[in-house]
């Protein structure tokens, strides 16, 4: 694109003209879903990070909570409200590990969607180049780049299935199943 200045930014497709390019077109509906995904997770964040820290706080008045209940008396009215507390205070405590649980997969799943707008933009940025558009040597350089971030084992089988001839929707759903399965596996931190 010789003089992309003068060539204007928005759509052309309502009324196109001599300078009218599908390529273009492309490229914006896919600057746009990236960008559509970097706002909604910089919006989602601000309220995960509410949320993080108000766990993180529960935990800690939790631990302290169940510490001045050990010092309790064992006997009498005092010791059947120390196990009362005790349990609640137990189950608290496992809501509050579910929790963290949830906001493990929130940021797996705020790094996947990282990951497509990172390769939205490089697909982007090829599609928008007539000297790398038609060059096959861009796009495995493409499918490289993509492929590198992925993080699991699971993801780069998805990416090698679909790049080998697997329907794309097939490809996932054996990734949903293996990740449906990894479920219980995860690791707090």
């Amino acid at each position: 694109m010789n003089d992309e200045k003068n060539l204007p930014r928005g759509t052309l497709a309502h009324a196109p003209d001599l300078n009218w390019s599908q390529v273009r077109e492309t490229v914006l509906m896919l600057e746009l879903a990236a960008v559509q995904i970097e706002a909604a997770m910089r919006d989602s964040n601000a309220s995960v990070e509410v949320l993080t820290d108000s766990f993180t706080t529960m935990a800690g008045s939790m631990r302290m909570i169940s510490e001045i209940v050990q010092t309790l008396p064992n006997e009498g009215e005092v010791g059947t409200a120390k196990q009362n507390l005790h349990g609640v205070a137990d189950r608290v405590s496992g809501m509050v590990h579910q929790a963290i649980i949830a906001f493990q997969f929130y940021d797996k799943l705020v790094q996947r969607l990282a990951h497509v707008g990172i390769s939205l933009g490089g697909l982007s940025n090829l599609v928008s180049e007539p000297g790398r558009l038609y060059n096959p040597g861009e796009w495995v350089s493409l499918q490289g780049q993509i492929k590198s971030k992925y993080t699991t084992r699971e993801e780069i089988a998805m990416f090698e299935a679909v790049m080998q001839g697997v329907p794309v929707h097939e490809a996932v759903e054996r990734f949903m199943a293996e990740m449906k399965e990894k479920s219980d596996d995860i690791e707090l931190f």
